[in-house]
């Protein structure tokens, strides 16, 4: 009998529709005016920064929002303030190093400063796929818009850009749209004036692929700086920034005579180049030294550990984020450039 009865209790319950216990839901705007004593327009202002709300009501709001770990609509908020609290990066469908490390840092900077980031990738860096991106972006209502613009097309493209929205571009872009980037021309002198040091004749350069403006600059730097030593650049060896084009670049590299510095558009390419030096039975750095660009963070445990030139990603977020913020405020801000740095390990240090 006491079996049926809890038995003919579970039937009744599902029969009614009702659950055993009713989920709890999630504290409302209503919910923080009650805790805090104040009116639903009270919280509203709040929530929304408004300057009508004297200090101490602000802080018992604030107080009950903690308390209660009330969320605010942000689609209702953004139907207020006009402002959605996000922002748009339209990037490049890839995983390589440098801008997958440009995305995190510009996630990073927009997080620490209460913004949320909607990306838009695209295969084909192209005006057609760039302006779909951005259109993308701009229906979502993103408050502003950055472009990791590293390909030649891209900052092509960038020159049909839409007027009335704030953006920024990393990497290239035509004015007057601010553009961030890395001096790539200068890190690319660091690496082969670092070489030059050691009284090599000359220095070699694996460049990753020309449609690229880091790998331009890049081999701008490399080139004009060998001849501004009187020295005639000898054959450009090119990859496509994959370990393995490096690879087949340090097989070819390995049969001239007289080598003896190289320096790599990327540290994926000299990985690629490390291993053929390595079974060409070419040492390094007692036989040849090398030189990469980016400092992944494998680069340190190469086999030598890779002496390269570092970018600051993080830098590249902050600075981004700052001249995004400052166009959303109505300002004009111009194009800003970042050192890069060279790091020395094993790689040039022989002995």
């Amino acid at each position: 009998m006491g079996a049926g009865n809890v038995s003919n209790g579970s039937d009744t319950e599902r029969a009614s529709g009702a659950p055993a216990t009713s989920p709890r839901r999630p504290p409302s705007l209503a919910d923080v005016a009650v805790l805090a004593g104040v009116s639903h327009m009270t919280v509203s202002r709040v929530i929304n920064d408004s300057e009508l709300v004297r200090p101490a009501t602000r802080e018992r709001v604030r107080a009950a929002i903690d308390s209660l770990g009330y969320r605010p609509n942000t689609a209702a908020r953004a139907l207020v303030t006009g402002r959605t609290g996000t922002l748009g990066v339209v990037t490049m469908d890839s995983t390589l190093y440098g801008p997958a490390s440009t995305l995190y840092g510009i996630e990073c900077a927009a997080r620490e400063a209460g913004f949320a980031i909607t990306v838009s990738s695209v295969s084909k860096p192209d005006r057609g796929s760039i302006a779909e991106a951005v259109e993308s972006l701009q229906r979502q209502a993103v408050e502003g818009i950055v472009v990791i613009a590293p390909h030649v097309a891209t900052a092509e493209a960038l020159k049909f850009a839409p007027q009335g929205i704030p953006l920024v571009a990393v990497g290239g872009a035509p004015p007057p749209i601010p553009a961030i980037s890395v001096d790539q021309y200068d890190g690319a002198r660091l690496a082969t004036e670092h070489l030059l040091s050691f009284g090599h004749k000359t220095v070699w350069h694996v460049s990753g692929p020309s449609d690229w403006l880091e790998a331009s600059e890049r081999e701008r730097g490399w080139r004009e700086t060998l001849k501004a030593h009187g020295i005639r650049p000898p054959r450009l060896t090119k990859g496509d920034w994959s370990p393995l084009s490096g690879y087949e670049a340090g097989k070819s590299l390995a049969k001239e005579s007289g080598l003896g510095a190289v320096f790599v558009a990327n540290d994926q390419m000299a990985l690629g180049l490390l291993r053929a030096f390595a079974e060409a039975g070419i040492s390094v750095p007692g036989d040849v030294q090398v030189v990469g660009f980016d400092d992944v963070p494998e680069a340190e445990f190469f086999n030598p550990p890779l002496t390269t030139v570092r970018q600051d990603f993080n830098e590249v977020g902050r600075r981004t984020f700052g001249l995004l913020s400052e166009q959303m405020n109505g300002g004009q801000p111009g194009s800003e450039q970042i050192a890069a740095t060279l790091i020395v390990r094993q790689s040039t240090q022989p002995g």
